[in-house]
């Protein structure tokens, strides 16, 4: 690759950070070609992008956003890195992580660090808190129905009486006949 080359992929590199909310760093060393292809298909069939990309260029990337990321690129950017870039929902890329390695039953594509909003989470121990986050549209819904439940507690209520009284009343009528 020319230093052109590299200098463009820096570009479109920091261009796609900059404008993506969630991406997050995975290590597939180790992986074979099918297993890699298998991963890249679950990501996309999810909506997700996976790509692989030199640590020093990722680095360079980080660089020019607003967001600090020292300490991610000296504890993150090494070794093997791909990096899954998730364009509305932040915990995706963690379920899909987990969901493949669950289904492989391989401890790899490791987790090593992402980005979320600008917060930044690192290590191995944090895939779980991050595949149990809430996507805004599931905490919009949540929201949704708190809000409806006591309308509907209140409706329901309205309905049963209804149906108490006019069946009180049924009664009283039917005992008055006789």
């Amino acid at each position: 690759m020319t230093k052109e080359e590299k200098h463009q992929l820096v570009g479109e590199l920091s261009e796609k950070l900059a404008n993506t909310d969630y991406f997050y760093i995975a290590d597939a060393s180790g992986l074979t070609v099918s297993e890699i292809n298998d991963f890249r298909k679950m990501c996309f069939e999810k909506g997700l992008e996976y790509r692989v990309v030199k640590n020093t260029l990722i680095s360079k990337a980080l660089e020019t956003l607003d967001t600090d990321y020292t300490e991610f690129s000296e504890k993150v950017l090494k070794g093997f890195s791909g990096i899954i870039f998730s364009p509305e929902v932040g915990n995706a890329p963690a379920k899909v992580l987990k969901d493949f390695q669950k289904a492989k039953g391989l401890a790899k594509p490791a987790f090593k660090g992402a980005s979320i909003d600008s917060d930044v989470f690192i290590g191995s121990e944090n895939l779980d808190l991050l595949s149990n986050l809430k996507s805004k549209d599931e905490l919009l819904g949540d929201i949704i129905g708190l809000l409806q439940s006591p309308a509907k507690n209140v409706i329901s209520a309205l309905q049963s009486g209804g149906q108490t009284i006019s069946g009180l009343l049924k009664t009283l009528e039917e005992k008055s006949e006789n």
